[in-house]
């Protein structure tokens, strides 16, 4: 089974908030999917053959605490001694977390593996509980003349999307194929 995690933040006022870039290219490339909401892993689920699409119901800074419920509940942590989980797990073909990136140009995206948070609070509670970062990461530019104006980045992040970066948003979601990022 494969995970695709899309960070974001629950409730209806952060829908069209850059900090929720995660969720809305999951529900641009799924399009009309039936969401599940899943308790015990704290999040939206939609099964897809041998994809899990998840969007956590926490808050983007406790991300790591659903992931980790998903990949224990599926038995994908690889373990040393019993209950005991390895350290530098490598999960990059098992999980995938696609987030917003504050240094990279809106529009843009790249593709990491085994690479640290870059002070992102979501990726590093996923690195924190899961004790590896070697996952595939789906990095979303964010960065607009906005951020060169001084707006504090956690202010940034907590704005919308204009219109026209939203339908660029749907362009982008469009060119990729999420099952084929590893």
């Amino acid at each position: 089974m494969k995970i695709i995690v899309g960070l974001g933040n629950p409730g209806e006022q952060y829908k069209n908030m850059r900090h929720n870039a995660g969720w809305m290219i999951l529900d641009n490339i799924l399009g009309e999917v039936k969401w599940s909401e899943n308790k015990k892993f704290r999040a939206l689920i939609h099964e897809d053959g041998e994809y899990l699409f998840v969007k956590p119901l926490t808050f983007m800074n406790e991300s790591g605490m659903s992931v980790r419920k998903v990949l224990d509940y599926y038995s994908l942590l690889p373990k040393n001694f019993g209950l005991i989980n390895k350290k530098d797990a490598d999960l990059k073909d098992v999980l995938t977390v696609i987030h917003d990136d504050l240094d990279i140009n809106f529009g843009n995206y790249r593709v990491a593996t085994d690479s640290g948070s870059a002070g992102h609070r979501g990726v590093q509670s996923i690195i924190n509980h899961l004790k590896t970062k070697k996952f595939t990461r789906l990095r979303l530019g964010i960065k607009n003349d906005l951020l060169r104006t001084h707006i504090p980045p956690d202010k940034f992040v907590l704005g919308n999307f204009s219109g026209e970066e939203k339908n660029q948003l749907k362009e982008l979601s469009a060119s990729l194929n999420i099952k084929d990022i590893k």
